[in-house]
């Protein structure tokens, strides 16, 4: 199971962990774990290199580990948009939750 937990402070998202893999199908046939990995990277692109924020980003690709963490001081309009994408990324992965609840959770914490 993929399990995507979101760092919170507050109302406010300040990163998220995603671990593991969803098990739906064999590795390059999975499209549970390809829709969180194209969630993933996108936000991630769109933070760093649209906006050009330097978030904190680790991948351990031994256990299918990704960390996000947003950078101090954002500037309100900075923040405002990574609040925008990464709601809007719990959203959706709480979506893909509904569609296949035994393969991905999504915790905030």
């Amino acid at each position: 199971m993929t399990t995507v937990t979101f760092h919170m402070e507050g109302s406010a998202i300040t990163g998220f962990d995603a671990r593991g893999h969803s098990g739906f199908a064999q590795e390059g046939e999975d499209i549970v774990c390809a829709a969180v990995t194209s969630a993933v990277r996108l936000v991630e692109c769109t933070i760093n290199d649209v906006l050009g924020l330097s978030a904190s980003v680790k991948v351990r690709e031994q256990d299918a580990h990704i960390s996000l963490r947003l950078p101090g001081g954002l500037s309100a309009q900075a923040d405002s948009t990574c609040q925008a994408l990464l709601t809007g990324m719990m959203v959706y992965l709480a979506e893909l939750h509904s569609e296949y609840p035994d393969y991905i959770e999504v915790l905030e914490a």
